[in-house]
């Protein structure tokens, strides 16, 4: 069985290059929410000139939408959403240097291509198990679009947030190879 690799958000790409698909982590640090919504905004924001919510450059998105924290805790439930929604934006955010992305799911062949010219990744979270996932989230700052409610964008700092990776900085797609492998 590969082994766990215990990795810090913040320098997350600089070893992205020894990242493989299949690879399994537990990623701490700093990571910021986006989905659809709040996506569309810092793309008007970047087409505008305006400076963005948080510096792109390095950046770990985590396409979620947090729900309210009960009494005594920093979030309730916090599972990954669908990455795919996410595809028209990610290519620009990855040529601005965004580090990784983590949701669920598949990604376009144009994300996949941006991931390797700018030596990034995509990881996968385990879809449906939002309030396992919420563990792992020890602090959550609302940073932007507070009007959009679960999918404002945020701040968190997670500890030992499990994670696959799913696309690497080489071409690997753990969705097509896995499903070749599995082809008779």
């Amino acid at each position: 069985m590969p082994e766990l690799l215990k990795l810090n958000a913040q320098s997350l790409k600089s070893c992205a290059e020894q990242l493989h698909i299949g690879d399994k982590i537990l990623l701490s640090g700093t990571v910021y929410t986006a989905r659809d919504a709040a996506h569309k905004r810092i793309a008007a924001l970047l087409d505008s000139g305006k400076t963005t919510p948080f510096a792109i450059e390095n950046a770990v998105i985590y396409y979620a939408g947090p729900t309210p924290s009960p009494p005594g805790k920093p979030v309730g439930a916090c599972g990954p959403t669908t990455s795919g929604r996410m595809d028209p934006y990610a290519p620009r955010l990855l040529d601005l240097g965004l580090a990784a992305m983590i949701g669920k799911g598949e990604r376009s062949q144009a994300v996949r291509d941006a991931i390797v010219r700018n030596h990034a990744v995509y990881l996968c979270a385990v879809g449906g198990a939002g309030a396992l996932a919420a563990r792992c989230i020890k602090d959550l700052q609302v940073i932007a679009f507070e009007d959009l409610g679960c999918e404002s964008v945020k701040r968190l700092y997670i500890e030992d947030f499990p994670l696959v990776v799913c696309n690497d900085a080489h071409g690997g797609d753990l969705f097509s190879q896995g499903r070749a492998a599995y082809a008779g």
